[in-house]
């Protein structure tokens, strides 16, 4: 009886949400563009190339190191928008406040929106605001609808990975995740962890308007870099093979999970991407991350292979093979 009902673990990000999609919500909504199922929609309109996203936000707590749930509903739509390989522009802001929220902490939140919104260079356009009874929502609820213009030249998609294409991550996995939850639950660790919660368009603008030719841009939010990487391998049909000793993952966030035991490849990230380069522009790709200041940490953690298609395999540091398959469950629950 009990997957006649919505779990928490359907807005993982991971296998149970793949499933909900796929039974549910693409029956009934089932087209072309929704068909390419990537981060955002891309549109011509009349010749002119637009990207279109939305997300909504519940992250609990609202506040936490490196973040809120303001600075969050801004980036991660602004991140969906130019994962599509575009410029991001305009922002819709809609929010679900609760009865009794205190004016002080909405305050907080709207600045935190307007500082991410500037430093992203997006306007926010157009917004609704709703109030129900207390009890009804946990504070309060975010959704942001983004649209920008797809760089001239430019082709991303999931479905464009290919082998022998070499995967870059721009840094530290799993530090948004260890962040929200340490102020959930109260946890402290040797070492404080620090949502790395940030805008990518900067940096996805530098290195497509250097190489036009990166095929996949993804950011590995809810279910992690294996769930992302799964996504990947399933809308391209080809095996990815990552190399887990070249995979970032900083000692603080590391020894959290030791602690606890999640793994890090599932953990969400919000100031993170993924990007599928041919060989020979992975060089110029690595340099122009490494200058800038969301991207000093990338490197390559591993390659497009033939097989095992539509999976994602890791070669541990002991020479062995991992097959990493989607999240099942959720390690942690609304983060974002």
């Amino acid at each position: 009886m009990k997957k006649d009902y919505v779990q928490l673990a359907h807005g993982s990000g991971g296998k149970l949400s793949h499933d909900l999609v796929k039974n549910v919500m693409w029956p009934a909504f089932a087209n072309e563009i929704l068909g390419q199922m990537d981060d955002g929609a891309q549109l011509d309109m009349n010749g002119c190339r637009l990207a279109f996203s939305t997300d909504s936000y519940v992250v609990k707590p609202l506040f936490f190191s490196g973040g809120d749930i303001g600075k969050l509903a801004v980036c991660g739509t602004v991140n969906d928008v130019a994962m599509s390989g575009a410029i991001p522009l305009y922002l819709s802001a809609g929010f679900i406040l609760e009865e009794g929220f205190p004016m002080e902490s909405l305050q907080r939140i709207v600045a935190s929106m307007q500082r991410a919104a500037a430093e992203a260079g997006v306007k926010i356009v157009t917004g609704d605001t709703k109030v129900v009874e207390k009890g009804a929502v946990d504070g309060i609820y975010i959704n942001t609808a983004g649209i920008g213009s797809i760089i001239d030249g430019t082709n991303v998609s999931g479905s464009n990975a290919k082998v022998g294409q070499d995967i870059i991550l721009s840094g530290y996995l799993g530090d948004h995740a260890l962040a929200v939850m340490s102020e959930r639950h109260g946890l402290q660790f040797p070492q404080s962890v620090v949502s790395d919660c940030a805008p990518l368009n900067g940096l996805v603008k530098s290195i497509l308007t250097a190489v036009p030719t990166i095929a996949v841009l993804r950011d590995p939010t809810r279910g992690g870099l294996a769930t992302t990487l799964n996504e990947i391998a399933l809308q391209s049909q080809v095996g990815i093979m990552l190399e887990e000793s070249s995979i970032p993952i900083s000692p603080a966030v590391q020894a959290a999970c030791d602690i606890l035991g999640f793994d890090p490849l599932y953990l969400a990230n919000e100031g993170k991407m993924i990007v599928f380069v041919e060989h020979e522009c992975t060089r110029q790709v690595l340099d122009i991350m490494q200058q800038h200041v969301y991207g000093r940490e990338a490197r390559v953690i591993g390659k497009v292979v033939k097989e095992p298609n539509g999976q994602v395999g890791l070669r541990t540091n002991i020479g062995g093979v991992r097959l990493l398959d989607m999240l099942v469950g959720d390690q942690l629950p609304r983060i974002c």
